[in-house]
């Protein structure tokens, strides 16, 4: 067989044809992958209309007993806690004018009675030029200073408000705390109002510092969250009672690590009262002043050491003996109080926690050293305003 090739006339024929026909189909392509991609934008936009209407709510059962105790006793206490602001004054660099600040160290506060006292930490309005209380109501009313005891770290300040406005703190007792009894705190933690934290009574009977230097004794230690600005507030018993006044917290971070103290309310409730009616702690009264606890460690005496005895006191009829002289002008050393009835006194503050256990006219048993022979005498106590 003979093969013949086709003409070059009948080749470009063919080419024309096919030409012809491509681009047709090129455009069915596309019209027919655009259609495709439209459908599935439809389909993708109609999945996304119908996962867009509101899911329908699950029901729950009942708040647990838990919680409402929790709720229940968040609602009754918290009209009784106000929010403290410290205010400062600032000069202008260039000029007269004179501001007045809020300043950092803010704080928490209970309201104590409808006369409109409210018990905080001293550290809170220590060094305050004026102070303003913010009540649940966010109304903000300027306080007034009423009495401080540093050494416990409390205060009291005193607003002009309604009556109808204050709602007066359920007070408890704190002797009676068992490790591990729930505890609520409220307060206004880095000023933010109104809130709660809850945790457990971790520890009691710690011993903390007080703002100046003085031992605050049988604090108590939990691990609901306490921050700056709860100070001040309160510590509450699954009773809505107030257990303690949150002072201070371990941290690190400058926030809360779970370790916080709160004073006791038994030694709240008893100071609070004379710092409304006093301005102060009126201490019994042993009747001596004593020689620095520094310039006696220096001279190596352990204890008390009595500089001089008050005239009148318990002190002088018991026949404790400060310093002196002898006829020949020897130094005559005063008395070494080592133990104040079973407690030992290295230094002043054990001294003075020991005697504000007791009041006025009850009679301690002092344990001292004197020409290195070991001495007891009985000390009536007296109240600073029977001093003759």
């Amino acid at each position: 067989m003979t093969y013949h090739p086709e003409s070059p006339q009948k080749t470009m024929k063919g080419t024309h044809a096919a030409e012809r026909y491509r681009l047709p189909l090129l455009v069915g392509i596309m019209a027919g992958l655009f259609g495709g991609w439209m459908l599935t934008r439809e389909v993708e936009r109609s999945n996304r209309q119908a996962s867009a209407t509101p899911r329908t709510v699950t029901p729950r059962a009942d708040l647990s007993s838990q919680e409402k105790t929790t709720i229940e006793i968040f609602e009754a206490a918290a009209p009784s806690v106000v929010f403290i602001t410290s205010v400062g004054s600032v000069r202008e660099t260039y000029g007269f004018n004179i501001y007045e600040i809020p300043k950092t160290g803010a704080g928490s506060g209970i309201i104590w009675d409808t006369d409109g006292h409210i018990v905080t930490n001293f550290h809170v309005i220590s060094d305050a030029q004026r102070v303003r209380v913010t009540l649940a109501d966010h109304s903000t009313l300027p306080a007034t200073f009423v009495g401080a005891a540093p050494d416990k770290d409390l205060a009291v300040i005193k607003i002009d408000a309604d009556r109808a406005l204050l709602r007066p703190i359920a007070i408890g007792t704190s002797h009676d705390l068992r490790v591990g009894q729930s505890v609520f705190a409220i307060g206004n933690p880095f000023g933010l109002d109104q809130s709660l934290t809850t945790g457990v009574v971790s520890a009691l009977g710690r011993g903390i510092r007080s703002v100046n230097d003085r031992t605050i004794e049988g604090v108590i230690q939990t691990d609901a969250a306490i921050n700056p600005g709860n100070s001040g507030g309160p510590l509450l018993d699954s009773a809505g009672r107030l257990v303690g006044v949150n002072t201070q917290i371990v941290t690190r971070s400058g926030g809360s690590e779970g370790i916080g103290f709160a004073v006791p309310v038994d030694i709240v409730n008893e100071v609070v009262p004379q710092l409304i009616v006093h301005g102060r702690i009126i201490r019994p009264q042993l009747g001596v002043v004593i020689v620095s606890d520094d310039l006696a460690r220096r001279y190596g005496f352990d204890g008390v050491l009595v500089q001089s005895v008050s005239p009148g006191s318990g002190a002088e009829e018991a026949g404790l003996r400060g310093f002196g002289r002898t006829p020949d002008g020897d130094i005559v050393v005063g008395d070494l109080i080592v133990k104040v009835n079973d407690r030992v006194t290295r230094n002043l503050d054990d001294l003075l926690t020991e005697i504000e256990k007791c009041k006025p006219d009850e009679t301690v048993v002092v344990t001292f050293i004197r020409d290195g022979k070991a001495n007891t005498a009985s000390v009536r106590l007296r109240a600073p305003e029977d001093r003759k």
